[in-house]
């Protein structure tokens, strides 16, 4: 009975750094820049995560400190398990791998300093959209596909948060399989699995996109005081597309395969993304930003 009791009380203590951390976080909104708090929050979220999956995983992997500590502070990734587990085996990388990621750093830095630069100061969302561009290739699909790389090549299993996810040929395949495999790998397992018995695979599936829609407009819209709910939209709508492709339907007009299942992922993506993006964010947090940076 003691046992159960401490393991009752270490999974509740696991969640407590998600309930703390944020909360600290917005306790600096009026304190800092708009773009500082940003990064404040979308840390301190991550890494209250980061510590509920550590946690978990060390209740049955025994691990030596240090890939602890790589796991915690410089891998971005979400499975602790495979990260952890020193019965993992990994093949080693190849060159090629290695060009590409350094390759799309080195783009999305030349979008971000560059790019932006040579935009007019007229068409401000622009500059504020490719300058986005940009960070998103240097971190998620350049930079954090390096640290992949590196942890691989010492046999630890880190998969790259990115899969080819312009490859992918339905909705589905884009959030499931192929775009922020961090973020799918702790949906996964903290809601769908939950959830699956109660909801069904719909209902558990549609619930993920509307947790996801809050959490991006907490660090989105929270910080740019303004465009409140239009990220949470956005991933209602892509449930909605993903339900849609997957109904009988969607089946028969082939949604979910093929070019036809390509053009309908592009359509649902990129037509809204302005609500996840909305022009709030772009003028009050990535503009300033970029500023800070000396991108523009």
């Amino acid at each position: 009975m003691q046992q159960i009791d401490l393991e009752s009380t270490r999974k509740v203590l696991s969640w407590l750094p998600i309930l703390v951390l944020p909360l600290a976080a917005l306790a600096c909104r009026n304190l800092v820049p708009p773009w500082v708090f940003m990064w404040i929050l979308s840390f301190t979220i991550f890494f209250s995560i980061k510590l509920l999956v550590w946690s978990r995983a060390r209740s049955h992997i025994r691990t030596p400190l240090s890939r602890s500590l790589g796991f915690l502070f410089a891998w971005p990734g979400m499975d602790a398990d495979g990260f952890l587990d020193a019965k993992e085996r990994v093949a080693v990388p190849r060159f090629s791998a290695w060009f590409w990621a350094v390759a799309k750093t080195a783009s999305g830095a030349i979008l971000l300093w560059a790019g932006a630069r040579s935009i007019p100061p007229r068409l401000a969302l622009l500059r504020g959209w490719t300058g986005m561009i940009g960070l998103i290739l240097i971190l998620h699909f350049g930079s954090f596909q390096l640290v992949a790389l590196i942890w691989q090549s010492r046999g630890i299993k880190a998969d790259p948060i990115m899969s080819a996810p312009l490859r992918s040929n339905s909705l589905a395949e884009f959030w499931g399989k192929r775009w922020n495999l961090g973020f799918r790998q702790l949906a996964h397992e903290l809601i769908f699995r939950p959830l699956y018995r109660v909801l069904g695979a719909d209902g558990a599936g549609f619930l993920v996109f509307a947790v996801s829609g809050l959490v991006h407009d907490l660090v989105i819209s929270v910080p740019a005081r303004g465009g409140y709910g239009l990220p949470t939209l956005y991933f209602l709508l892509q449930g909605v597309g993903v339900r849609t492709e997957r109904s009988q339907v969607g089946s028969r007009l082939g949604l979910a395969r093929g070019i036809r299942g390509w053009c309908f992922m592009a359509l649902f993506l990129t037509a809204p993304l302005f609500w996840l993006f909305h022009p709030w964010f772009v003028a009050r947090v990535i503009l300033p930003f970029m500023q800070a940076v000396h991108a523009i």
